[in-house]
């Protein structure tokens, strides 16, 4: 069974103002039905259902079982998910966070993980790859997207908040182009999967506040979430 990846942009969708186009959050003050009508398109050219998760910097991770109902909320206080279900996806959004996909394709498991830098020093990855162990995948076998986030050249921080990011999540510190303190969280979660045995580890270079076609907070301030989104297709 083959596992599909698809991270979504700003292209397309019926959100219009600081959320256009594309914008598949119904957290962040969006027209409800223009929200839905994206999701709904998102499922449709995927041929799955979608599960969606409202996020809040956590590390809490759900073990989907069954297909999405329709109309249902987005699962409660969760930022991650995982799945040995075929046909069904999990997803995650972001704008400026590091979306995460995991898959074993071997077991027939997939993942998708929320990491910003609240979750991502609490371990979301860890408790992400936990949970996709016990559905039966191998983290020496994991394939993993660490997806588009903000980049350590633009992710200015605190020197205080750096360096208690960096101790919770080693190889996270980064310097601005003008050399002030950053996080590269990209980098930490890198090096943090590696540690845990991960060694297919790709990513994603683009940085959401240089990407136009990404939606990202730091930059816009009120804006909307792309989702990166993975599943076991069917038809494969």
């Amino acid at each position: 069974m083959r596992v599909r990846r698809v991270v979504t942009t700003r292209a397309g969708g019926r959100s219009t103002g600081p959320f256009a186009r594309f914008n598949l959050s119904a957290g962040v003050g969006d027209d409800p039905a223009a929200v839905a009508a994206n999701r709904r398109r998102l499922s449709r050219e995927l041929g799955a259902p979608v599960v969606f998760l409202a996020q809040v910097h956590g590390v809490r991770v759900a073990t989907v079982g069954a297909p999405p109902v329709d109309g249902a909320p987005d699962v409660a206080d969760t930022d991650a998910a995982v799945t040995a279900l075929p046909g069904v996806a999990v997803a995650v959004l972001a704008a400026d966070c590091v979306p995460v996909l995991m898959a074993d394709p071997a077991a027939g498991v997939v993942g998708a993980a929320h990491a910003g830098r609240v979750g991502a020093a609490a371990g979301v990855l860890p408790a992400t790859v936990a949970a996709m162990e016990a559905l039966g995948a191998r983290r020496e076998r994991l394939e993993v997207l660490l997806g588009a986030a903000v980049c350590g050249a633009c992710y200015e921080v605190p020197a205080a908040m750096c360096d208690e990011v960096a101790a919770a999540l080693p190889g996270s510190a980064a310097r601005t182009r003008r050399g002030t303190p950053s996080l590269d969280l990209r980098a930490g979660l890198h090096r943090q999967l590696a540690a845990l045995g991960v060694a297919r580890i790709g990513a994603d270079p683009r940085c959401t506040m240089e990407d136009p076609q990404l939606y990202s907070h730091r930059r816009d301030g009120r804006t909307g979430r792309q989702a990166a989104v993975t599943w076991l297709d069917l038809h494969d």
